[in-house]
């Protein structure tokens, strides 16, 4: 009899342990499911926006200077620089001494003027003099014809010695103030206090800072298509992780490629930007005018879905793929030209997840 009563209480204490065991398996189910739904990460949006503009490509340049934006300051003179005023890499502007340079020549000039001056004065009486007699019938008339010569040559004397002081800008003592022709940054300084100056090099050479050049390498593809006049851009970095946008032109473009690199050079014009700097190596986007109007999207918003180019729009619940026609596409851009209307807001992260949740 005691193994009957025993199978009932086994049974017993396994039934009452199994709904525990139920339980306990769902809520470790949940728990594990509603994970990754509390790890979805939020997906980015951008809106379309109209344009007028199609983006040729994205090309390398250098920042360069233009050939007027360099200015070499010379001495009118030879000699010594008794003060220097600047350093390399400093500001200037325009009319701001540079350096005090003495020479001996000014002080030679300026004696040659003196004696051209005396002898335009007593040229001047002569010529006076002999006007006079001459129409008395004292002298002949060729005498005073000769003074006036002499006359005319003293006077030619004394306008060039004058020249050249105000060519020097010395004063009494041979000094000369060199000062900067325009507004810039010193990009060379060749002397140093009580160092000599000859008329060979430039102590000194000025960059202006308003204006910038780029030289592009174009590849063979693009040879015919970029003309001057076309717009380009410069999508610089700046602190706190803003783009800032710098627009230029296409000025020339070489008649021939480069067999060596294969590639066309060109030259466009920009204006100023900060950390915008001569010999800086930038990527550059040629932009021509479009024949049809378009939206432009950033490129990460586009993907391919059985091959074709698609965006994921938002319709307010969620979002939607749509078949979309890319017109170009440069930079971190693309222009479409059907399937999408300006103002409509696009998914331009989390494509891999809404690709897999689309399909």
């Amino acid at each position: 009899m005691k193994p009957h009563r025993l199978l009932p209480l086994a049974a017993l204490v396994v039934l009452l342990a199994l709904p525990a065991c139920s339980d306990d398996a769902p809520a470790d189910t949940q728990a594990d499911a509603a994970t990754p739904a509390s790890q979805t990460p939020e997906i980015e949006t951008a809106t379309a926006e109209a344009t007028s503009s199609q983006p040729l490509g994205t090309v390398p340049a250098t920042v360069t200077l233009p050939p007027e934006a360099r200015v070499a300051v010379t001495s009118p003179f030879p000699g010594a620089a008794v003060r220097v005023f600047v350093i390399e890499g400093q500001g200037v502007s325009r009319g701001q001494p540079l350096a005090i340079v003495r020479a001996a020549e000014p002080l030679r000039i300026g004696a040659d003027l003196a004696r051209a001056n005396s002898e335009v004065r007593l040229a001047e009486a002569q010529a006076a003099r002999l006007e006079q007699l001459a129409e008395e019938g004292i002298i002949a008339q060729a005498r005073a014809d000769e003074a006036k010569a002499r006359l005319e040559q003293a006077r030619v004397t004394s306008s060039e010695n004058r020249r050249l002081v105000s060519l020097a800008g010395a004063g009494p003592d041979g000094t000369m103030t060199l000062r900067a022709p325009i507004g810039g940054r010193m990009s060379h300084v060749g002397v140093e206090t009580g160092g000599p100056v000859d008329l060979m090099s430039a102590p000194f050479v000025i960059e202006a800072t308003s204006s910038y050049q780029l030289d592009l390498a174009l590849p063979e593809r693009l040879a015919g298509a970029v003309r001057p006049g076309m717009a380009i851009e410069l999508r610089l970095p700046q602190d706190g992780g803003e783009t800032l946008t710098v627009g230029g032109q296409i000025v020339s473009v070489a008649p021939s490629i480069d067999p060596a690199t294969r590639s066309v050079m060109a030259k466009a014009s920009i204006g100023s930007a900060p950390g915008l700097v001569s010999g800086q190596n930038v990527m550059a986007v040629i932009i021509a005018s479009a024949s049809e109007e378009g939206v432009s999207v950033p490129s990460r918003a586009v993907t391919r879905i059985g091959g074709e180019p698609h965006v994921f729009v938002s319709d307010g619940d969620g979002f939607k793929p749509r078949a979309v026609m890319v017109l170009a596409e440069a930079g971190d851009r693309t222009v479409l030209s059907a399937g999408l209307k300006a103002g409509e807001v696009v998914a331009t992260s989390g494509i891999a997840e809404l690709k897999a949740t689309a399909e």
